[in-house]
C-alpha cells in the first residue's frame, strides 16, 4: 500500500523538528509591530507638526478679533476645543480605550 522512501524518511523528520521549532516559540513569531501601527504613528507626527502652526496663527486671530469686539465665544469655544481634541487625540483614544477594556 503505501511505501516509504528515502525522500519521506529524511523530510518527515526535518518537518516535524521545524514544526515543534515554530510552536514552542510563539512569543517571536506573534511580537511583530504591526505596520498599522506605524502608519498611524507617523501620520500622527505629520498631522501635528502642520497643526501647530495653524492652531498658533488661529490664536492670534482669535486675539486679533477679541480687542476688535467682534469675536463671537462660539468660535472660541469651538477653537479651544478643536486645539484640545487635535493635541489630546492620544490620550483620548487610551482612555476611550481603557474604558472599553481594548
Amino acid at each position: 500500500m503505501f511505501r516509504q522512501t528515502r525522500f519521506n524518511s529524511i523530510t518527515l523528520p526535518l518537518q516535524a523538528a521545524a514544526a515543534a521549532i515554530v510552536l514552542s516559540v510563539p512569543g517571536r513569531v506573534l511580537a511583530q509591530a504591526s505596520p498599522f501601527m506605524t502608519g498611524a504613528t507617523a501620520l500622527q507626527t505629520n498631522i501635528l507638526a502642520w497643526l501647530t502652526p495653524i492652531a498658533i496663527i488661529l490664536v492670534m486671530v482669535l486675539g486679533a478679533m477679541a480687542m476688535a469686539a467682534r469675536l463671537s465665544w462660539g468660535w472660541c469655544i469651538g477653537a479651544i476645543l478643536g486645539i484640545a481634541m487635535a493635541f489630546g487625540a492620544p490620550q483620548i483614544v487610551a482612555w476611550v480605550r481603557g474604558m472599553f477594556g481594548v
